[in-house]
């Protein structure tokens, strides 16, 4: 099965997506609502990863800055951008 990325953006109007519908594999069992994405889905590809790769470098920006061959500076930059995304997404 191909891994397909949620969309968190309406393709016509670029306006935010709700998730209107869950459904089990095992059991068919279908949950019907209105239900808002978690705050980091609805961060960008691109922040996503970067959340990933700082999670998974126990929180170090050193590694951080290792894993992407980038300067710590740059990448206290990017880490200050997605905290300022997150408060955005608030």
């Amino acid at each position: 099965m191909e891994n397909k990325r949620l969309p968190i953006m309406c393709p016509s109007c670029s306006q935010p997506l709700d998730v209107t519908r869950l459904t089990c594999p095992g059991c068919e069992t279908v949950v019907e609502g209105r239900f808002g994405l978690p705050l980091l889905a609805r961060l960008t590809e691109e922040e996503q990863a970067f959340v990933r790769t700082l999670v998974l470098c126990g929180g170090s920006l050193k590694d951080v800055a290792k894993a992407y061959g980038l300067s710590y500076p740059t990448v206290r930059n990017r880490l200050d951008a997605v905290i300022a995304r997150i408060k955005e997404l608030e």
